[in-house]
């Protein structure tokens, strides 16, 4: 039997790539992909500091990396 591996029993910080990529390039600008990551904190800063656009650039380039970091057989990756 084939067992899936989750990189979630692990890491405590963990969402599906998809998702995370969609939600980076979309919203990063208020943080919306650090609260599906379970960043919290991380969410709250991004969405406060919203009005200046750095948020936006740097989610921008959050979901390239994240484009391009390998999944575990249940597509989720370690943010």
């Amino acid at each position: 039997m084939n067992v899936p591996v989750s990189y979630a029993a692990s890491y405590p910080h963990t969402c599906n790539k998809a998702l995370y990529v969609a939600m980076a390039l979309l919203f990063g600008t208020f943080g919306v992909h650090k609260f599906c990551a379970g960043r919290v904190w991380m969410g709250i800063l991004y969405f406060l500091l919203s009005w200046t656009f750095i948020p936006t650039v740097i989610g921008i380039i959050e979901g390239i990396f994240a484009a391009f970091k390998p999944t575990d057989s249940l597509g989720a990756i370690v943010v």
